[in-house]
């Protein structure tokens, strides 16, 4: 494909590596939840993902709405607590609104992963600085989407989504969380980094990993 298109090749490489890094940083998140949360979100992610790349291993799902549906349920089946179906409705949303294509350009890409972020919205009803995933989520994709309007290709523009993410990341720790476990500990849950948002950045450096090839 194009530097302007992201293939379904990509696209699965784009959750394959999701998966290596949750695996990766398993310990790492879970240590963070471990301080604002139930200690589970490193184990939750790295099963669930385990379960979505054997799910479209076997299955080939030959159009972006077929493999997005297929991670989606297989995340909200597979996940417990919040991750779960927070991440289930991003794919989810992803696949509804990107179709029966086989490739993705920019504004397309960019329309789906917004109508996945919605769904999170909708799902967790978070908002910005409630110290949750939308605090990686949001500024990422608008990166993402001022990186495309600059006239830049897919690969730069998950650059600059991944460094957004990082740093949409980073200024969760200072925050009291507003929503979900970690909200129960009011002040206590400032000075740590929101495993949700980690794991978001880690959700960016895997695409901007899988587009890099262009």
């Amino acid at each position: 494909m194009t530097a302007g298109t992201a293939s379904l090749d990509q696209l699965t490489d784009w959750l394959s590596r999701f998966r290596d890094l949750v695996t990766e940083q398993q310990s790492y998140l879970t240590e963070l939840d471990s301080a604002i949360g139930d200690a589970d979100h490193g184990s939750n992610m790295t099963r669930g993902m385990n379960a979505v790349m054997e799910k479209i291993g076997a299955g080939g799902a030959g159009a972006v709405d077929e493999l997005f549906k297929s991670v989606g349920m297989t995340l909200v089946t597979s996940v417990g607590g919040a991750s779960g179906p927070l991440y289930g409705t991003f794919f989810l949303r992803i696949g509804m609104t990107a179709g029966a294509a086989t490739a993705l350009d920019g504004t397309a890409l960019s329309a789906a992963m917004r109508a996945g972020l919605e769904g999170v919205v909708a799902r967790g009803k978070a908002e910005a600085g409630d110290k949750t995933m939308f605090d990686a989520m949001a500024p990422a994709l608008d990166a993402f989407d001022a990186s495309l309007a600059a006239g830049d290709d897919l690969a730069a523009a998950s650059s600059a989504a991944f460094t957004a993410a990082v740093a949409g990341r980073d200024a969760t720790e200072p925050l009291t969380a507003r929503k979900g476990r970690a909200s129960y500990l009011g002040e206590r849950s400032a000075g740590h980094l929101d495993p949700g948002a980690t794991s978001t950045a880690l959700l960016f450096e895997a695409l901007a990993g899988a587009l890099a090839k262009g």
